[in-house]
């Protein structure tokens, strides 16, 4: 037993400090199963819960905010069939949305809403209930937005009247269902395109439509059409809806493109609504997807000042490379609390082959300008012959951002997130100025004591702080001290009681320039 407890602590502390040497540390969820399609979101009265899930049925639960994750997989009498959207009210209970497979009825013959009523007690899920059921019809690639001033519900999806058929009669349709009692009803589903599309799951079908809420309730829907972008809303809680689909952007090539290694690959949008209190953005609805206008494929976005009566004249390019590599898979997402807007997305700029990047694009502007990142730690080769997946996702609230994505190695897929957090990781624009600073920390890991060394050239205003992975403020070493220039050395020991074991960063600041690195604690 004592060496089995010895290899375990052996174990976190070599995990842990790899995890302490990345500039984004990247955290597996899960591999069981060669999950794909992920889906994540913060619960945003507790940023420390967190519920990922991923195709066709596992899900995963985080109670220290992503930093390690069990697993677990749903069921229901319905079946549960892949497409897994995971949303959370301000009730604090979760959703788990899929396709469905029931033993009596036909495949994916409706959508299925499961709640969790009880975070981190994996016997709670409800059996689930189910809107859009039309005899055989296929209901297809939902997503759900939640009306944060009344808890209301709202799921589009596409529905075919006979999936894959090429027949002229038979077509695809965007419907909406909503539920105002926590999911346990939902209304009759409502079609609310004017174009119907194909059946063929390709460029000309009706799909993609990805809901928002907006600052009065409206909801927005945008969704992909014969190489176009289609948009609709509603002001009256999805009974009318506009008299014509509006068309706002130009998909060129259309949604449904070839990505080297992958089986199929998609650009389908993805639609948001800042609700924050941002005087310049609140209200702002954005559409981001992505398409090969340029010969590869590159990140779009556009954006609605006026509750979708106008868009930008021109898409803003998300991705800052001048390659000709692609980017795609993108989801977008808004921190609620400041309107700060995070894209996540697949990336081949740094290679001649397939290898393939996490990035994570980011604008505090608006959407006007972004920077990019570099999230994963290192890179994957995805092979055609396994299926990969058709989203990425990611959440953020309060300064604490989740992406979510797959990646493949030796054939085999995981997903993961990266533990990003704004209140002290810098933008790769500031990092790009902090280069004349230097920061030590040694022993790192350690127990009781660590000493962090670093110079000063000139006398400067200084602040020394450790803080944890949410940005909370741990212990102040130096706080606004003028110091001279030379080098200082400063013993750091934790003294909180019950400080649990984890990684927390120092932040060094000097006049107006600042560095942070991680530092690995381990009480055992």
């Amino acid at each position: 037993m004592k060496r089995q407890i010895i290899l375990c602590l052996i174990f976190i502390a070599t995990t842990m400090a790899k995890i302490a040497n990345a500039q984004h540390p990247n955290v597996m969820i899960g591999n069981i199963g060669n999950p794909n399609e992920p889906s994540i979101v913060i619960n945003p009265k507790n940023t420390n819960q967190i519920l990922a899930a991923a195709n066709i049925n596992k899900y995963y639960f985080s109670n220290n905010s992503g930093f390690t994750w069990q697993t677990a997989t749903l069921t229901s009498t319905y079946g549960v069939w892949g497409d897994p959207v995971v949303v959370c009210d301000t009730n604090q209970q979760f959703y788990f949305f899929h396709l469905s497979n029931p033993p009596q009825g036909s495949w994916i013959d409706r959508i299925v809403c499961q709640r969790w009523n009880t975070f981190a007690n994996t016997n709670t899920w409800t059996n689930g209930s189910f809107m859009g059921k039309n005899g055989t019809k296929a209901q297809d690639k939902q997503w759900v937005a939640i009306d944060r001033q009344n808890n209301t519900l709202y799921c589009t999806w596409t529905q075919f009247d006979q999936y894959g058929s090429t027949a002229s009669n038979d077509s695809s349709n965007i419907l909406l269902s909503k539920s105002t009692d926590s999911g346990n009803t939902w209304s009759q589903a409502k079609r609310i395109n004017q174009l119907a599309g194909n059946c063929i799951d390709s460029d000309n079908t009706t799909e993609g439509a990805v809901p928002t809420i907006g600052t009065n309730g409206q909801i927005y829907v945008a969704w992909a059409i014969n190489n176009t972008i289609k948009f609709d809303k509603s002001t009256d809680g999805g009974q009318t809806w506009l008299a014509n689909d509006l068309t706002i952007a130009n998909m060129p090539g259309g949604w449904d493109y070839p990505i080297a290694g992958l089986q199929r690959a998609n650009g389908l949008p993805v639609t948001v609504c800042d609700l924050s209190n941002n005087p310049a953005t609140r209200g702002t609805i954005y559409v981001n997807w992505t398409d090969q206008r340029n010969g590869n494929t590159d990140v779009f976005l556009i954006k609605s000042t006026n509750g979708g009566q106008n868009w930008s004249p021109q898409p803003i390019k998300i991705n800052n490379d001048n390659t000709n590599k692609d980017q795609f898979l993108s989801w977008l997402t808004i921190d609620q609390t400041n309107g700060n807007l995070y894209c996540v997305f697949y990336d081949r700029r740094n290679y001649n082959d397939n290898r393939t990047d996490v990035y994570l694009a980011t604008s505090t502007d608006g959407g006007n300008t972004f920077t990019n990142t570099k999230i994963s730690e290192t890179p994957f080769l995805p092979s055609s012959s396994v299926f990969f997946g058709d989203y990425t996702n990611i959440s953020a609230h309060n300064n604490v951002v989740r992406p979510i994505w797959t990646r493949m190695d030796n054939g085999v897929n995981s997903v993961w997130t990266a533990l990003i957090n704004t209140n002290i990781l810098q933008t790769q624009k500031e990092q790009l100025d902090l280069s004349p600073l230097e920061l030590d920390l040694s022993p790192n890991p350690f127990k009781d004591n660590a000493f962090i060394t670093f110079k000063i050239r000139k006398m400067e205003r200084v602040n020394l702080i450790i803080y944890d992975i949410l940005g909370n403020k741990i212990q102040t070493i130096i706080e606004n001290q003028n110091l001279q220039a030379g080098k200082y050395i400063k013993e750091v020991g934790f003294m909180k009681p019950n400080l649990p074991s984890g990684f927390y960063y120092c932040k060094l600041t000097i006049g107006d320039k600042s560095i942070t690195k991680k530092i690995i604690y381990n009480n055992q």
